[in-house]
């Protein structure tokens, strides 16, 4: 069951024992509070980890104005983009160098793919992210709303352990990386 923004700043609510909200309007403390934290806390999850369910692959278009120094072309970042993983020419995801500034890649490559955490909606969230992110909303509502320092730590500490989870079932989703390209395996072939 897909949840929307209203429905996760809502369970974090009854988490802390406050009143669940029906709008980010509604006018109570705790929809102003759950309106004014949640769309940086969401990011912030999301940035934090290579998530598999936001994480995208996007061949970028060329911009026309050039970067002042150190690179040689600018390319326009795609929507929803929070932040890159790796830059690379072609087919290749990785291996070129690049720099993220202005809200722009910059590199010296003609052509680049892009492969970066993005935002997706709430309903692509699967159920441990959901779960990760009830949590950490939990203990950042905690506070404002409760102004109880010692449920907010415990609070935290539970976020942490959910978010840990979190990452552990997304890892399973994917091959394990494998090191590649490192110069003391290459001397003992």
């Amino acid at each position: 069951m897909a949840l929307t923004a209203i429905a996760l700043c809502s369970r974090a609510l009854l988490k802390i024992g406050a009143t669940g909200i029906a709008s980010f309007d509604e006018g109570t403390a705790e929809a102003e509070v759950a309106a004014n934290l949640y769309p940086s806390l969401r990011d912030a999850l999301l940035s934090s980890h290579p998530w598999n369910f936001a994480t995208a692959q996007s061949a970028l278009p060329r911009m026309a104005a050039v970067p002042a120094a150190d690179f040689a072309n600018a390319f326009q970042l795609p929507p929803g983009f929070l932040r890159a993983l790796s830059a690379g020419a072609g087919a290749s995801g990785r291996g070129l160098r690049y720099r993220i500034h202005e809200r722009r890649l910059h590199t010296d490559a003609d052509a680049v793919t892009l492969t970066y955490v993005f935002r997706p909606g709430e309903e692509a969230f699967p159920a441990f992210f959901d779960q990760a992110l009830i949590m950490r909303l939990a203990a950042e509502f905690c506070l404002p709303l409760t102004e109880s320092t010692s449920r907010a730590e415990l609070l935290h500490k539970l976020a942490e352990e959910e978010i840990r989870r979190a990452r552990l079932i997304d890892a399973q989703e994917d091959t394990p990386a494998a090191i590649q390209d490192f110069s003391l395996i290459e001397a003992r072939r």
